[in-house]
């Protein structure tokens, strides 16, 4: 058993996120000094004591008008190397959104391999393991990293959100938005029909990209009257977009459109206004601040993922099943 009760750390730019965890965690956040010099140095560190500790940080890597992407990172990787130096006995970088996840294959030559290059920097702070949620790619995640990589996803997290709005409805279909999303969309066609009490049907969009540019074609599979489409992220919203008008077009009455990571770019907000969408469900690993407050309120349903990061470190910690908290 670990020594003492975990540490919990979070990062000024994901503190309400982690508050939220250590919340569930029946605990607070323990306290840290981020500060920052005159050219643009910062430094960061605990202000209280480590040693011999089981440590947890939480940093979301996205990019906003504060940080970038690029600044998250760093910030994160020293402050896990601080750590260790402050005598922590295991260190755990628990990232809700895991930036540069997307490139974990060449598609043209000489393509970067970023996830590769990440885990690297990750792995070079001497950290024990990752915490990652709904990665674009589960086995290039798992290949990528040599210190322990766990993955948890939103699929029972979703079920249990969407579920109530379906109860009376008879005709549900859980859809991918392309083939390579397939296991992701049947772990939430299985959670959900476990909450239902019934077999759903799954289908895939046919979908290519080449050099940046995205074709669709037709939804491959049963399109329920209630059409689930299911995605890692959301980016500008043609993909989602895309995948709603083609279950309209298979005869779709309502379609909800679901994306762990809402990163709305560029014109997501008018693409995804589309009414073919009936509404959006996304979580809190990325704060939807490129949308409008309106369009928030009117068409996004935020669905908390605290809770389930909580209950990760806590199983972590006292050697818990992980495989128990996401099965339905």
């Amino acid at each position: 058993m670990p020594p003492s009760d975990p540490a919990i750390f979070a990062l000024n730019a994901t503190r309400e996120f982690g508050v939220r965890v250590a919340s569930h965690l029946g605990t607070a956040l323990a306290a840290h000094e981020e500060r920052e010099f005159e050219d643009g140095e910062h430094k960061t560190r605990p202000l209280e004591s480590v040693r011999d500790r089981d440590v947890y940080v939480i940093q979301s890597l996205y990019g906003d008008a504060a940080q970038s992407v690029n600044d998250k990172l760093i910030r994160f990787l020293f402050f896990l190397s601080t750590l260790r130096d402050a005598g922590a006995a295991r260190v755990t970088a628990v990232v809700p959104y895991l930036a540069y996840a997307r490139k974990d294959a060449r598609t043209q030559p000489r393509d970067p391999l970023t996830t590769r290059y990440v885990a690297q920097l990750f792995e070079s702070m001497a950290i024990e393991r990752v915490v990652a949620l709904d990665v674009h790619n589960v086995a290039a995640l798992h290949n990528a990293f040599r210190v322990r990589a766990e993955h948890l996803d939103t699929a029972r997290v979703f079920a249990e959100a969407l579920a109530p709005r379906l109860t009376n409805e008879d005709n549900v279909s859980v859809i991918s938005p392309d083939p390579g999303g397939f296991k992701r969309a049947d772990r939430l066609r299985r959670a959900l029909g476990h909450l239902l009490g019934r077999e759903l049907p799954l289908a895939f969009m046919e979908k290519a990209r080449a050099k940046g540019v995205l074709s669709t074609g037709q939804i491959v599979g049963e399109v329920g009257t209630a059409a689930i489409i299911v995605d890692d992220l959301i980016s500008t919203g043609g993909t989602l977009a895309a995948a709603a008008r083609a279950c309209r077009a298979a005869g779709a009455q309502a379609v909800y459109a679901l994306a762990t990571h809402g990163l709305f770019t560029g014109e997501a907000g008018r693409t995804l206004g589309d009414e073919a969408i009936t509404q959006l469900y996304i979580t809190d690993t990325v704060p939807p601040f490129r949308l409008a407050p309106a369009f928030v309120e009117r068409r996004v349903t935020i669905v908390s993922v605290a809770g389930l990061i909580g209950e990760a470190i806590a199983r972590l910690h006292r050697g818990g099943s992980l495989v128990e908290l996401l099965e339905p």
